[in-house]
């Protein structure tokens, strides 16, 4: 339990005032289309979609998942982490080729990409699929939320969970994504030095890095500072066979779109910012800021370990990052960083509540129900998809208990079955409609088999996250590559009007060569050619 002094109270209150009151402020500019609700207008410069990208990614249970694996596994967790640095490599490849189709959102850029009933029917898959994700994300971020107030206030879990999301869909509601973007600016800058500031001064609290280092060595745990501890080719807590996975994911991953559950999120960024190039800049930068704040956190773990060693609790240790400020930090301090802690929190809600309004908005009520409705129904409907959304989330959030669980089965059920099938949509021309679907669907049934159901009734054993990675992409290509072999390639047409709009790398030869044929790309360069003059 944590006593506020009137301070605190103070910083906590003041602070939530600036956060909502900046996204009021745009609500004028939120109500006047859906593009400036939902992208605000597509004219962002590249450093508020950066600080956004870092914004939403730094959420409450984000210290919660760093904490746990470096609790767990020493810095060698950080690789844990190392995943979000495929974003590095997309912002030169599909930020890019996605930022050029102008599509909304991914369910409508499949419809760019692939043609007839399979495109209809992943556009309205994957839309769907991402406004349940939102709602689960939603749930467990808030549920985050919940733990942290449950452990500073003696709250029960519910309030946590509910006061603080509420208060945030107040400036969602209101402005949209112009609400989103400029609250997270400014929260992203708070969030980066309360981060720096509570980290440093938990360090110092266990000594100092001297400290912390010569602590470890008398536990006979100084391996945790070795991020390369292997223990072995594939067994221990840290196989060799693990790292090269999480390489794999990092570096390929950025080829494709959808490689990563962050990826959605992301896309709304990209079609934000005001240029190929500005989008490019945002995703390298807000990268580089998620990756600066996984190593300091990570730090701050280790001081946490030798602080308090041993917990076997998952959802205790967890908690680490936060006892370091709670419990360390002078009062008049505590308000300033439970602020910080709400700007954390509501920056994620945000970005998720607009985003699966988004995809309810654009490509479920607009594409299928209602193709002429005017901009101003189309901003009420997104105002009441983002009200359904939080009060479902509430729903998933009370479901939740443990933080890193969840995540990483989210992450492997994102990322595995169809992580390669999201890299070849962008990269090779033959891989159609039906062949992506059926990954979806495969992935769908085979993440449940192998994660939970079939180590449940011990008909295999538990495998290793990485072993499930690669035992889910091996059976879901044995279903999808099949499907795509045996089923007639999308549309030439169609292909040739995608690549020349999108200009993707990879297999496209013959779509290259019929638009070569038809003049298309020759027009294209003139046209450029007379925009850089």
């Amino acid at each position: 339990m944590v006593t506020f002094e009137f301070l605190d109270w103070m910083w906590v209150v003041f602070f939530i005032l600036i956060m909502t009151g900046a996204g009021i402020l745009f609500y004028r500019l939120g109500k006047r289309s859906e593009s400036d609700f939902f992208l605000a207008g597509r004219g962002l410069p590249w450093w508020l979609p950066a600080t956004s990208v870092y914004a939403t990614h730094t959420a409450t249970d984000t210290p919660m998942w760093v904490t746990g694996v470096i609790y767990r596994y020493g810095f060698a967790g950080i690789w844990y982490t190392f995943f979000s640095a495929w974003c590095a490599i997309s912002a030169f490849v599909s930020t890019r080729i996605f930022r050029r189709s102008l599509a909304y959102t991914q369910a409508e850029w499949n419809t760019l990409r692939f043609g007839g009933v399979g495109a209809e029917m992943l556009r309205g898959w994957i839309s769907g699929w991402q406004v349940f994700m939102n709602m689960f994300i939603l749930g467990w971020v808030g549920m985050a939320m919940g733990k942290l107030c449950n452990y500073l206030f003696g709250w029960e879990l519910w309030v946590g969970l509910i006061i603080f999301s509420s208060i945030c869909a107040i400036y969602v509601l209101a402005a949209g994504y112009w609400g989103v973007i400029m609250a997270d600016f400014q929260q992203g800058v708070i969030a980066f030095a309360i981060i720096i500031i509570v980290s440093v001064w938990g360090i110092m609290a266990a000594g100092g890095p001297a400290e912390i280092i010569s602590k470890l060595d008398a536990m006979g745990e100084s391996w945790r500072l070795n991020p390369f501890a292997f223990t072995g080719w594939f067994t221990g807590d840290f196989p060799i066979a693990w790292f090269v996975t999480m390489l794999v994911i990092a570096v390929l991953g950025g080829f494709g779109m959808g490689t990563s559950i962050d990826w959605y999120a992301e896309a709304q960024r990209i079609q934000s910012a005001k240029t190929v190039r500005d989008a490019s800049y945002s995703i390298w930068w807000g990268t580089a800021l998620v990756l600066m704040r996984n190593s300091v956190w990570a730090v701050a773990g280790l001081a946490f370990f030798v602080m308090f060693p041993y917990i076997e609790n998952a959802s205790e240790y967890e908690l680490g990052w936060f006892r370091l400020g709670f419990d360390y930090m002078p009062a008049g301090m505590l308000g300033f960083f439970f602020a910080a802690i709400i700007a954390i929190h509501i920056s994620t809600i945000a970005t998720h509540l607009n985003l699966g309004a988004m995809y309810f908005t654009r490509d479920l009520y607009l594409h299928y129900f209602k193709p002429k409705a005017d901009e101003k129904e189309l901003v009420w409907i997104g105002r009441i998809a983002t009200l359904v959304l939080l009060l479902g989330s509430f729903f998933y959030g009370l479901m939740m208990e443990e933080i890193t669980s969840w995540l990483i089965f989210a992450l492997w059920l994102m990322a595995a079955g169809i992580w390669l099938p999201n890299i070849l949509q962008v990269v090779w021309w033959r891989f159609n409609a039906w062949g992506y679907l059926s990954s979806w669907m495969a992935n769908l049934g085979l993440a449940w088999l192998v994660v939970w159901i079939l180590p449940h009734f011990e008909i295999i054993p538990a495998l290793p996250d990485y072993q499930q990675f690669w035992l889910l992409m091996l059976l879901g290509a044995l279903i999808y590559m099949p499907v795509t072999l045996l089923t007639k390639p999308e549309n030439i047409d169609h292909l040739v009007k995608y690549y020349v709009m999108s200009r993707p790398i990879g297999w496209w030869a013959p779509v290259r060569k019929e638009a070569e044929k038809r003049g298309l790309l020759q027009e294209l360069e003139k046209v450029l050619a007379e925009g850089v003059k």
